[in-house]
């Protein structure tokens, strides 16, 4: 099937041509038909399959189709709701790439910087609104945002809203909802919690279930290094200066601590640059697009980029600290291996790491190859 074939309008069709694509991928093949038909959705698929397209595409699609009178005034009539800023960014960017020819206006809010520049925008009329729910709620209880005329709600990495304690702020979101609405859930896991709350919010919905592409123990090759705690920044630089390794991503469990890596990385002549939430919005963005665009061929993060992040072209994840639940270690490594191509994951293990190390190789059923010269895998 190519796009073409969809029944996507022709501003969208060439939008999606400009940016190289002709075939979609199973989680749009799946589920742009059941969003252009208005139905619900259920779809269970991970950060990387292409899944914002999957909405952002049909939505688009129809609310510039829309036969509703609208007041002059643009009222917000999709809302997309998103667990951390750097998605909720990215999610805002595929909709003004993808709709620049509808005519249709998207914005998107978020906390951790001034509200005044998010209200302006809203001010002027929005038809697609992107929001962190915190941020969300503050602009709705001052009376800047009205989700009344809202006939599509798009709950993002729902798995990642409850690991975050939204799940409270995304009910609330809710009940200030029309009952008729069009709803999409798309979650890479689906907990108890999270099935509940879908069979509260969805009406009849498709379900939709995308495997990955290959399983992460297969996709990515996964390594260790023993090391003394004084010896791993010398240990990271020698894995990330050679060539091959295209772009990295390198985890921390401390803010300070990558603050502290990013500099030693420089120091070793590695363009590197580190990413926490201490740091502005406006500082983590220009982070993440010196990464994208290769000027900054290292990036050293805490989690708050383990989900938040979707970058292609990681050809290493580095585990300077190995993290303390294991199954962060897989939403860590996730960043490499996309889209079926290969990655490389090495973790830095130290005498005090070695009880993460065990339930790590636990959780992914193997132990990790131990590297006995670092400097052979990369």
């Amino acid at each position: 099937m190519k796009f073409s074939e969809m029944g996507l309008s022709a501003p969208l069709l060439r939008a999606v041509a400009a940016q190289g694509y002709a075939h979609p991928t199973p989680i749009q093949a799946r589920a742009i038909p059941v969003v252009l038909a208005g139905q619900d959705v259920l779809a269970c698929a991970q950060t990387g399959t292409g899944k914002t397209a999957a909405f952002a595409l049909p939505l688009l699609h129809r609310l510039s189709h829309s036969e509703e009178r609208l007041p002059r005034r643009r009222p917000i009539r999709a809302l997309v709701l998103s667990p951390t800023r750097e998605l909720a960014v990215q999610i805002d960017a595929s909709f003004r790439c993808y709709g620049q020819a509808t005519g249709l206006r998207s914005t998107v809010v978020f906390g951790g910087v001034g509200q005044q520049p998010q209200v302006r925008q809203l001010s002027r009329g929005v038809d697609v609104l992107v929001a962190t729910p915190g941020r969300l709620l503050d602009l709705m209880n001052q009376g800047f945002v009205d989700l009344r005329s809202v006939t599509a709600f798009v709950l993002d990495e729902a798995d990642r809203m409850l690991d975050m304690g939204f799940l409270p702020d995304v009910r609330r979101v809710l009940s200030h909802l029309p009952a008729q609405r069009q709803t999409l859930l798309f979650s890479a896991t689906m907990p108890s919690a999270i099935s509940q709350l879908a069979a509260s919010m969805l009406s009849d919905p498709v379900r939709i279930r995308i495997a990955p592409v290959k399983a992460t123990a297969e996709l990515i090759e996964q390594s260790v290094i023993f090391v003394s705690a004084t010896s791993k920044s010398r240990i990271v630089a020698d894995l990330l200066a050679p060539h091959a390794v295209r772009r990295a991503l390198v985890f921390t469990r401390t803010k300070r601590g990558a603050d502290r890596l990013a500099r030693q990385l420089n120091q070793a002549g590695i363009r590197a640059d580190a990413m926490h939430g201490n740091k502005s919005q406006s500082a983590r963005q220009r982070s993440l697009d010196s990464f994208k665009s290769s000027r900054t061929r290292v990036l050293v993060a805490t989690d708050i980029a383990a989900r938040g992040i979707d970058v292609e072209g990681i050809s290493h994840v580095v585990n300077y600290d190995l993290p303390n639940v294991p199954e962060t270690y897989l939403h860590r490594i996730g960043r490499t291996g996309r889209a079926g191509a290969a990655g490389l994951a090495v973790s830095i293990c130290n005498h005090e790491d070695r009880k993460h190390l065990k339930a790590i190789e636990r959780l992914i059923h193997r132990p990790l190859q131990v590297i006995a010269e670092h400097g052979s895998k990369v």
